[in-house]
Parts: C-alpha cells; sequence; structure tokens
C-alpha cells in the first residue's frame, strides 16, 4: 500500500514519550493542545460542537493555522496547489459540479473554483469562522464573478442538498479529524447527492496496525474499514496508490456507486 502505511499507534503513552525525547522543543505545544482537548471535551460531547470549537480557537490565530496545524503561507499554497492538480488530472473538468466538505478557508478552493464555471462549486464547513476567512480568499483571489456557493453544516448527511447533483466530491483532511460515526453518516449520504457517474475523493491517516486516535483531533483507519463501511453503503473504494508518491502524509481513496461501476463493466 505505499511506504506511507505505518503500526504505529500514536495515542500510546509509550509513544508519546519516545516523542518527547525525540522532539523535546515540540512538547510545549502538544501540552498546551492536551489541555484545549480536554476542556472542550469537557464543554462539548457532540464531535461536530468539539471540532468547530478547535477551529475557532485555531482560527483565532490565523485562518492558515485552522487548515493544516499553522503552516506558512507558501505551505498551504503549495497543498492547495497539490490537490487541485491531483483531481484534475484524475478527472476534475470545468463543467463539473463539485462538492468540497470542510473547504476551509479554500486552500484548494480557490483553485477549483477559478478552475469550475460559475456556479458549479459548492463549498461546505462547520465553521463560521473559517467561512468568513474563506470569503476574503475570494475577494482577495478576485473570485466572486464565480458565484461559488459556501454554506455552513452541522453534519454530513447534505440533506439541504439535491440529488444526483454533484458530479465531484471532495473531502481533504476531514476524516483525519473524524471518528468513525461521522465517516460512516457521511457515507451513508454521500451517495444520494452523486450524479451517475460521479465520484467521491477524500484523504485519511492511514494505519496498519491498530486503529487509534490522538487526543480527539486526529484519528487513523485502517484501508479495510473504510472500504467496508463503503460497500455497506452501496459505494466501491478505489485506493489511490499514486497519490502515495506525493509529499502529503495522509493517503487517498475514491468511491464510486456500485451501480454504476456494474454498468460500466457489464455489457
Amino acid at each position: 500500500m505505499g511506504a506511507k502505511e505505518t503500526g504505529r499507534n500514536r495515542g500510546t503513552l509509550a509513544h508519546r514519550a519516545r516523542y518527547a525525547l525525540r522532539h523535546p522543543r515540540r512538547v510545549p505545544a502538544h501540552a498546551r493542545r492536551a489541555l484545549r482537548d480536554a476542556w472542550l471535551r469537557l464543554r462539548h460531547r457532540d464531535h461536530i460542537a468539539y471540532y468547530r470549537a478547535v477551529m475557532a480557537s485555531d482560527a483565532a490565530r490565523s485562518a492558515e493555522a485552522a487548515v493544516g496545524h499553522n503552516p506558512s503561507r507558501e505551505q498551504w499554497a503549495r497543498i492547495g496547489r497539490m490537490q487541485f492538480d491531483y483531481l484534475v488530472g484524475h478527472g476534475l473538468q470545468p463543467h463539473h459540479r463539485m462538492l468540497e466538505i470542510g473547504c476551509g478557508n479554500l486552500r484548494a478552493g480557490r483553485l477549483f473554483i477559478g478552475h469550475l464555471e460559475p456556479g458549479h462549486y459548492y463549498g461546505i464547513d462547520i465553521s463560521p469562522h473559517i467561512l468568513l476567512a474563506a470569503q476574503d480568499t475570494l475577494v482577495r483571489e478576485g473570485l466572486q464573478a464565480k458565484l461559488p456557493h459556501l454554506t455552513l453544516a452541522n453534519d454530513l448527511t447534505f440533506a439541504f442538498l439535491p440529488d444526483g447533483h454533484f458530479d465531484v466530491v471532495h473531502a481533504h483532511s476531514v476524516f483525519s479529524h473524524s471518528p468513525r460515526h461521522v465517516i460512516e453518516e457521511c457515507f451513508a449520504h454521500v451517495g444520494r447527492v452523486l450524479a451517475p457517474g460521479g465520484f467521491f475523493d477524500f484523504t485519511f491517516d492511514r494505519t496498519d496496525g491498530e486503529e487509534h486516535q490522538v487526543l480527539h483531533e486526529d484519528f487513523y483507519y485502517r484501508t479495510r474499514t473504510l472500504v467496508d463501511l463503503a460497500a455497506r453503503y452501496g459505494l466501491s473504494a478505489r485506493f489511490m496508490d499514486d497519490w502515495e508518491e506525493l509529499p502529503h502524509r495522509q493517503s487517498r481513496m475514491r468511491l464510486t456507486a456500485m451501480s454504476e461501476r456494474v454498468r460500466t463493466v457489464g455489457p
């Protein structure tokens, strides 16, 4: 499955102790995250509400801090370009209608919006703070005439979106922060909004060992877990091997409706 796969459980005390010994300068930042995690979990039992509070905390420092753990502006732009180039090289066309789950401050969205026909980009996010930053990105990039949709969401049921509307659904660094029940909710409903022949690409933190989490912010899944979960809701999964060659720590998967796959390979 590629070099990114690992069996390490980053949530164990032993792993954290070894990491602290190797990277002592990072210990204060992790300690602050742990204290914040404990405080926010006491205040927010629901994961969406919890992670919305995490985003608000990060966005208070900067919009980039809420997208990718405070990268530099250059890294922010580079990762956005990587997402864009990959998706365009793997099927995204200007006439497609695209739904981006967790659009953030449009790290890649600004490029998708520029590529797509007006009104064909629909970005959703759980954070009102980051959606305000997304509006700033639109103005900075001069993309107002592209008429993108930016919408606050409280779950991944997509109940407010029409059936069979989107050719491409995209979620980058969303499931890496999501417990299983949130991913399952997405899988249970995303097929309804996919157009015939459409696909859903997402990234995730992958492990070949024990599935685990670090605090309540970072979740690691086996590939087979997500493949089986997708199949439960009529979705066929394809592991995107060539994404593994890119300088990104997460792995990538593409889901399509099983009925579409049968129609494609059948007589």
